[in-house]
């Protein structure tokens, strides 16, 4: 069954980015279990930063679940990738990704790996920051399989990372590694950009398809842009997709409005019969 999800961010950092809530784990909880949601999305400056316990709490009391964990504060507080020149950087990385691992094992959700992926340039070529990133998500999703959880690594547009850009170049990453506990978030922001057609990318991703952000073409809440979402829902049912559709929008106007804005848009969007696959 395919369910929603709405993102939180603690990271003051990358305030103005695309998040929609930005306030305490327990409180968004609350908000969104009011709104309808299923599910939050964390985006913590560490794993220190969430109490566990008051969240689950939270969860318990309210029936949501943790959909996915964001490592990004790890490139935008620290600069870590794993693909820097630097052995000791790409080290800091791997751990600042297992931290995040263990954060999300705690409610049995995946950490997701976006801008941490680095790019290649200056010291570093595009095939030896390949098998930099290979390397890190084969330590990183074995990791993350003896906790219980996938890895998820998320294909960026061309303005933040040239390494791969599509769902087809992510399915060629991933068939490339030793582990199988990886999977493709399909972002429709990045593939607005990069993709000839939304729906065929999804279907290029397929099966390796473990998570879905849902937002429109300007990155705003659902509804808010001119993403046509018939054929990406047609592509989705295709695909038997059954994980989450994540709001990981901008605050517009602001974040109470995008979050009540974006779960009807979800709904609008999705038929029932893909809500109940």
């Amino acid at each position: 069954m395919v369910r929603s999800a709405i993102t939180v961010s603690l990271v003051e950092d990358a305030r103005g980015g695309p998040f929609v809530l930005w306030e305490p784990v327990p409180d968004a909880v609350t908000r969104a279990a009011a709104l309808g949601y299923d599910a939050i999305e964390i985006f913590a400056p560490s794993a220190d930063a969430v109490d566990v316990a008051s969240v689950q709490s939270r969860l318990d009391d309210t029936g949501l679940r943790v959909a996915a964990v964001g490592t990004g504060a790890g490139w935008v507080k620290h600069k870590l990738c794993l693909t820097d020149e630097s052995q000791t950087v790409r080290q800091g990385a791997v751990e600042f990704i297992q931290s995040i691992i263990d954060l999300g094992a705690n409610f049995g959700a995946p950490a997701i790996i976006g801008s941490m992926q680095g790019r290649h340039g200056g010291g570093v070529d595009r095939e030896m920051a390949m098998n930099y990133l290979q390397e890190g998500l084969n330590t990183l999703g074995r990791y993350a399989a003896e906790r219980g959880v996938p890895l998820i690594y998320e294909p960026l547009n061309r303005y933040e990372t040239n390494l791969c850009n599509t769902m087809a170049s992510g399915v060629a990453l991933l068939r490339s590694l030793e582990t199988s506990n990886v999977t493709l978030l399909a972002d429709l922001f990045h593939m607005n950009i990069e993709e000839v057609s939304i729906a065929e990318g999804l279907r290029d991703g397929g099966q390796y398809i473990g998570h879905v952000h849902f937002v429109d073409s300007n990155r705003r809440p659902a509804g808010c842009g001119h993403m046509r979402y018939e054929p990406i829902v047609a592509a989705l049912r295709d695909i038997g997709y059954s994980g989450y559709l994540s709001a990981e929008a901008f605050p517009w106007p602001d974040s109470p409005a995008a979050a009540g804005a974006d779960h009807p848009a979800i709904q609008r969007a999705v038929p029932a019969g893909l809500r109940s696959c």
